[in-house]
């Protein structure tokens, strides 16, 4: 979320940004772009964007999979990082945000990376897999709703090749003080974290950046 880590202190993320920002300026618009939109507090902060396009570069992906498209501000950092030949696919249920997304994408000059496939995600996640495509995806970014966030991950666990990386954002949500009640989301987040906690099909991390991200290894 564009809301950030409120544990880290206001002086300390300040600095954060100032010692380690680099936000390309495409970025910085798009961003800039979306503030007052409908939902826009929902988009990732600037460092969990590029935290995304370093894990992209460290795992060296050429194909990856994004859940929850939202403006396209997550989908660009991950095209930006991805080389001339890599793809993207990203999904989500409507296209409205990425319709402002995509004159970024544009100017960018990553349009070509991304397909983006407007329709429910376990539909597309299920095309995948009855199309072959089990075990040929090197990353992906799971950003959606939460109450069938346990189903996403199976369904792309099974399209991640052996050392790909899956990467869940809003983790830590559950985990705050404050949000420890019973909404829907919130019980769908400590479901989805108890359930990969106890997988041992993975390697995991959970990072307190943003809402927390939780990062997850596929062991070979």
């Amino acid at each position: 979320m564009i809301t950030r880590f409120q544990a880290l202190p206001n002086d300390v993320y300040q600095y954060l940004l100032d010692a380690s920002g680099r936000e390309p300026p495409v970025l910085t618009r798009l961003r800039a772009a979306t503030v007052g939109t409908p939902y826009w507090q929902i988009q990732i902060a600037p460092e969990q964007a590029q935290f995304l396009t370093l894990l992209v570069k460290l795992t060296n992906a050429r194909r990856c999979i994004e859940l929850g498209t939202f403006n396209g501000y997550s989908t660009l950092a991950i095209a930006l990082a991805l080389p001339p030949d890599g793809t993207l696919i990203t999904c989500d249920i409507q296209d409205h945000g990425a319709r402002l997304g995509r004159k970024f994408w544009v100017q960018a000059g990553v349009e070509s990376r991304i397909d983006m496939r407007v329709q429910p995600a376990l539909t597309t996640l299920n095309q995948l897999l009855e199309q072959g495509a089990a075990g040929t995806f090197d990353f992906a970014f799971i950003d959606a709703d939460k109450e069938n966030q346990i189903d996403y991950y199976e369904k792309i666990l099974q399209l991640l090749r052996p050392g790909g990386l899956i990467a869940v954002d809003n983790t830590l949500a559950a985990g705050v003080p404050v949000n420890r009640g019973e909404e829907a989301f919130l019980v769908a987040t400590r479901q989805f974290n108890e359930h990969v906690h106890k997988d041992e099909r993975v390697d995991l991390a959970m990072i307190p950046i943003g809402e927390g991200v939780t990062l997850l290894r596929k062991r070979t």
